[in-house]
């Protein structure tokens, strides 16, 4: 039987799904679609699965939009698969949509975020109608987690049972390949040297694309007036890229970034894992997330968080357990948040203590990957008893 897996762009596929595809390919044949690039070749390669090139715009483009739909259409008509699993919203509108028109049996959508909750007026009602026309055309859906769940039956998205797989989240992690063991002294002593980090610097890290959305603007600010007003040395560690054209962020935010030495802009970084290395916490004060990955990644290589109170961060996180949790958008609950890390070694070292156990228990990759494949098993064998 076939199965395809669709996302908007081709690093979804590669980074949220890695090693899923090779997995589930083990007991069906799976198919990846998303936008072209290297990262599709990628995902090629290293799964060992077949991939098709279908351009999705991230944005609204009635007319490339159109374009999609119907190659998508074309696409799981000739394909024929059992199942089309989307992830990320236009992925999910588009491959719902030509899915029931196909005449695909069973289709799924994981909401991994939900956009609409910090929008306001005609974009906000827009959006709610595109994820609700999403579920309409889908045979199931399922949340990332509780939060993104609550959000679908408050703002009344679909009245389809929602389930949550797993403890939440798409792909689980690989704590194998996310542990501090993975990279060397050497290695961690190298990479402070190019940065010209001191070992005394306490090093807060982002990891993420450098928008509005994710609180660079607050995380910025924040750091700068606690940089200004505390002894020891401070560092902040930006990873990701910086995407001008999606949410540019405010012009003092991007000057700040330039011509403060104590922040560091490394840009996209393919393994991560360096950078949490020679950091002390995870600071990710985001406006809306469906389960992200990066809190997951920085506890397994035993750094706590500080994030924001939105869905899937304040499930990972237990306050004062493995982080701490901050209202999001609020500037100086993350700036004391961010001043008791660095002044209160007791309460750091416990709760840094603590975030790779509470990640271990809760979140490891094979939980997550077993219970999709016994979820698709399930519904293509109800499939085969109403036939």
């Amino acid at each position: 039987m076939k199965i395809i897996r669709t996302s908007t762009i081709p690093l979804s596929l590669n980074i949220l799904l890695k090693g899923q595809l090779k997995f589930l390919n083990g007991s069906y044949e799976v198919v990846g679609i998303s936008s072209d690039g290297q990262l599709l070749n990628e995902v090629k390669e290293r799964e060992g699965i077949k991939t098709i090139a279908v351009n999705m715009e991230r944005g609204i483009s009635p007319v490339k939009d159109l374009k999609s739909l119907y190659r998508l259409y074309k696409i799981l008509k000739a394909e024929k698969p059992e199942i089309v699993h989307s992830i990320t919203p236009k992925a999910g509108l588009l491959t719902m949509l030509s899915g029931k028109m196909a005449g695909v049996p069973i289709r799924i959508h994981t909401f991994t975020g939900l956009v609409f909750p910090t929008r306001k007026g005609a974009a906000k009602k827009l959006l709610i109608s595109m994820d609700q026309l999403l579920c309409w055309a889908a045979t199931h859906v399922y949340p990332e987690g509780e939060g993104v769940k609550k959000d679908l039956i408050n703002y009344k998205i679909t009245s389809k049972y929602l389930k949550v797989l797993g403890n939440g989240n798409v792909n689980g992690i690989d704590l194998g390949y996310f542990s501090p063991e993975q990279v060397t002294e050497e290695q961690k002593k190298q990479l402070k040297k190019e940065l010209k980090i001191n070992d005394t610097d306490f090093v807060f890290v982002f990891v993420g694309r450098l928008v509005g959305d994710k609180g660079i603007n607050e995380l910025v600010n924040a750091f700068s007036l606690l940089s200004k007003n505390i002894g020891r040395s401070l560092k902040l560690l930006l990873v990701g890229p910086l995407e001008q054209e999606l949410d540019l962020l405010r012009p003092e935010t991007l000057n700040e970034i330039k011509n403060n030495l104590n922040i560091i802009s490394v840009g996209f970084q393919k393994d991560v894992r360096p950078y949490f290395a020679i950091s002390d916490v995870l600071a990710f004060p985001s406006y809306r997330e469906g389960f992200p990955n990066v809190v997951m990644q920085a506890g397994a290589m035993e750094l706590p968080s500080i994030v924001s109170d939105i869905n899937g961060c304040n499930e990972i996180i237990v306050e004062d357990e493995n982080g701490t949790i901050v209202p999001v958008k609020n500037t100086e609950a993350l700036r004391k948040a961010m001043e008791k890390m660095v002044t209160d070694t007791h309460y750091y070292q416990k709760i840094k203590m603590n975030s790779r156990q509470m990640i271990e228990s809760r979140y490891e990759q094979s939980v997550v990957w077993y219970a999709i494949l016994g979820e698709y098993k399930k519904l293509i064998k109800e499939r085969d008893y109403r036939v």
